[in-house]
């Protein structure tokens, strides 16, 4: 095996060391902002339904409280994250996650809580719930707290704009996805730098295709973002290394679990929207999202 040697804060042995082509540095397929040889779990959660959602009324960085069902669905994707063994397993660690970080906006912390609630009474010690502002969702300037019909009489142009080139428009007075990107990308750093303090560094030498893989404990770190769905179309684009005209190709439905593997450095993405445990509710909420959605709402 070698001596172990030290890598910034991962642990790993010679035959770890990945050989890159001449005028490669990292395996294709890799993102910068990941530190190289991280193995860890990022789950993605998008935060529950809101009373500006019921009203169909465009959000951004509005604050607007969960509806009753907006509760509900935080309460069942807590119990979900807190088995994630029940069937149909969750490909994430059965364990207590190593971090929960949440945008600061109300309706997400408010997730959150419902969740590390959830956790508690599996008897799963949670971490402190973290703010991080960088995970804020999209400013969406005069946009905000107006209906899509309001927004189409008043900004038909620049709505039409936004959602067919999304990195050249943005809503007046709003963020731009180059601005958002910018906080985006401080807050994964800062977060996937605690996952790999002190973690063992992965290697890419072995089995990439699911079926293969040790079917030894997971002791993989991994944390918990709980979030909005504008934000997380930009967090996955910049996980997998995906230009920001991919915004619209991703979607995040209401207290939906996602789950995006760091294997070895590379991003992978292991399930996307997961809704089940919402139960009847799911039907609904997903019709309703599928039809915001194609209004350019966040």
């Amino acid at each position: 095996m070698g001596d172990p040697r030290r890598h910034g804060s991962l642990t790993f042995s010679p035959r770890d060391v990945e050989r890159p082509r001449a005028g490669e540095t990292r395996p294709s397929g890799a993102a910068p902002l990941i530190p190289e040889g991280l193995d860890a779990i990022l789950v993605l959660l998008r935060h529950g339904e809101t009373e500006f959602i019921v009203q169909k009324r465009f959000q951004g960085q509005m604050e607007a409280p969960l509806s009753r069902a907006g509760e509900l669905q935080a309460r069942l994707a807590g119990f979900r994250l807190a088995s994630p063994r029940a069937h149909p397993p969750l490909p994430i660690p059965d364990a207590a996650p190593f971090a929960i970080v949440h945008s600061p906006m109300g309706r997400a912390r408010r997730t959150a809580e419902y969740v590390a609630e959830a956790l508690a009474a599996a008897g799963r010690v949670s971490p402190p719930l973290r703010p991080e502002p960088g995970l804020s969702e999209i400013a969406q300037g005069e946009w905000e707290g107006l209906k899509d019909s309001e927004i189409s009489a008043r900004f038909g142009d620049s709505l039409a704009a936004w959602r067919r080139w999304p990195t050249r428009y943005h809503a007046p007075g709003g963020e731009s996805l180059d601005q958002v990107a910018g906080r985006v990308e401080g807050a994964l750093t800062r977060l996937l730098g605690e996952l790999a303090e002190g973690g063992e560094r992965g290697t890419l030498d072995r089995h990439q295709v699911l079926g293969y893989e040790d079917e030894s404990a997971d002791r993989r770190r991994w944390a918990l973002v709980v979030g909005h769905g504008g934000v997380f179309r930009v967090v996955i684009c910049l996980l997998l290394g995906l230009p920001l005209e991919h915004f619209w190709n991703f979607d995040f439905g209401l207290a939906a679990i996602s789950v995006v593997e760091i294997r070895a450095g590379r991003a992978v993405v292991r399930a996307l929207n997961l809704d089940a445990h919402l139960g009847p509710e799911a039907e609904r909420i997903a019709a309703d999202a599928a039809a915001r959605d194609a209004s350019g709402a966040l």
